[in-house]
């Protein structure tokens, strides 16, 4: 399912979120099982599907990582379940200081330092990836599918770094 046609957007990394939760409760609001309670269980149970996809798409959407992995899914690139690891020596090198930062951590201030430096990076990340999906290259979104697996793993990071911020407080 293409999630972009069924909120009635471009294949595109930047959305217009505001735009998009206006198209899902519209659609929400057309699809609706409560709209078909009189209806035969073949237009009932269709109803619900419906619903599931809008829902589905909605998630998908709205969420950067997984608006990227759709595009690359639309082009026929999956990498959503992929086990796939970062080949980029300097990341893996920069995943391995900020994973022994994360171990040194003893104040608010490390965490707040910590919280600065992945959003930067995450940033710089976003911004390539953005330029990347914007390409007709395949190439280009090969470096997209490595992007999005560094960006997981900033995710991965900075839940970690919420967990010993959380730590820090008890």
């Amino acid at each position: 399912m293409n999630y972009f046609e069924l909120f009635n957007f471009s294949p595109a990394f930047q959305i217009d979120l505001t735009v998009l939760a206006e198209r899902y409760r519209e659609l929400q609001r057309t699809v609706h099982p409560d709209n078909f309670a009189n209806a035969s269980e073949q237009q009932k149970l269709l109803a619900v599907q419906r619903t599931a996809q809008v829902n589905d798409g909605y998630q998908a959407l709205k969420n950067p990582v997984r608006r990227a992995e759709h595009i690359l899914f639309l082009r026929g690139i999956d990498i959503s379940h992929e086990t796939t690891t970062v080949k980029d020596t300097a990341f893996l090198m920069q995943q391995m200081e900020w994973r022994e930062a994360l171990e040194e951590i003893t104040s608010v201030d490390d965490v707040a330092s910590l919280y600065d430096e992945f959003s930067d990076y995450q940033k710089l990340l976003t911004a390539h990836l953005s330029l990347m999906l914007a390409s007709d290259n395949v190439n280009d979104w090969s470096m997209a599918a490595d992007d999005i697996r560094k960006l997981k793993f900033m995710i991965k990071l900075h839940d970690e770094l919420v967990r010993i911020e959380d730590a820090l407080y008890d």
